[in-house]
């Protein structure tokens, strides 16, 4: 039975909130999973995360954790010193996680969330520098209990795995089972030829999967073929979470940071978010009942 999700920073503007606020907002609308961003874990009390947990566990909601990660911790550098910083931040976090129990970490956290500013005609040197960091940071996950879950995304926010090809040989060549695979409808739309064939190529490897529009709104509203996606998500006998993250308002950091210059929400009220989250989620519910997942 899939669980279903969403991203807190669809309500908020800025990547830290009151995470309490949105476990009992998401819990009230249905959704199983809220995921937020990890780097805000480091400056939690460990209270605050026994807090945190406790509340999620009384409401019925699992906690995920998503990351961009910080260019000053790349762990692909060319830097030895930023590589190495990068990998004690990382096993940092995941150490947060293993305080709140939680069991999956993902997004860009193979490498600094960006693309070099500089002309590049081989990323060889970036793919392996990124590979020698993971060997280290997927230890501590394995301590912990953590999966860790690469996630493929597109060009303008990565150089390094952009397509559902790439993350696998990437996992295969960390050759951990703590180490998975997340793939994303927003990201696949621009990067691959099909996106049913890249789910299905993934197939058993894949670990959490995200969804959104081709512009990032709420799944059902753009012209993704969703009957194309929850069809393959069927066939490869997926069972995992589906945890949306649509990113609809301008202005804070994270307009800034996902480069939305304009409301793709009329009116983005919090209620009218509410609403829309709603709607999302009997989509997607709708959609999975539709191909028996």
């Amino acid at each position: 039975m899939n669980k279903f999700g969403i991203f807190m920073n669809f309500w908020e503007k800025n990547w830290d909130a009151d995470h309490a606020k949105y476990i009992k907002k998401v819990s009230k609308i249905g959704f199983d999973v809220l995921e937020f961003q990890a780097q805000p874990l480091l400056e939690m009390s460990d209270e605050k995360l026994r807090g945190l947990k406790a509340l999620a566990d009384d409401e019925g909601i699992e906690l995920t954790y998503s990351l961009g990660l910080d260019r000053a911790y790349d762990v692909s550098s060319p830097d030895k010193k930023v590589r190495d910083g990068g990998v004690v931040y990382l096993q940092r976090i995941i150490g947060q996680i293993e305080k709140m129990e939680g069991k999956l970490l993902s997004g860009v956290s193979y490498a600094g969330w960006g693309t070099p500013d500089y002309v590049l005609d081989d990323k060889s040197r970036l793919w392996d520098n990124s590979l020698e960091s993971m060997r280290k940071i997927i230890k501590t996950a394995e301590d912990c209990g953590v999966t860790y879950c690469v996630e493929a995304v597109n060009r303008f926010e990565t150089c390094l795995i952009n397509t559902a090809a790439e993350a696998l040989e990437y996992t295969a060549r960390i050759d951990s089972p703590n180490i998975g695979i997340l793939l994303d409808t927003y990201h696949m739309n621009i990067e691959e030829n099909s996106i049913p064939d890249a789910i299905r190529a993934v197939g058993k490897k894949l670990t959490s999967f995200h969804t959104g529009e081709n512009n990032r709104t709420a799944p059902g509203r753009g012209h993704l073929d969703w009957d194309g996606i929850f069809g393959a998500l069927s066939e490869i006998g997926y069972g995992g979470r589906i945890i949306s993250e649509p990113f609809v308002m301008m202005g804070g950091e994270v307009g800034r940071d996902i480069h939305v210059f304009r409301n793709l929400l009329e009116n983005p009220t919090e209620e009218r978010i509410d609403a829309e989250a709603e709607y999302l989620l009997n989509f997607e519910r709708g959609m999975a009942r539709k191909y028996g997942l």
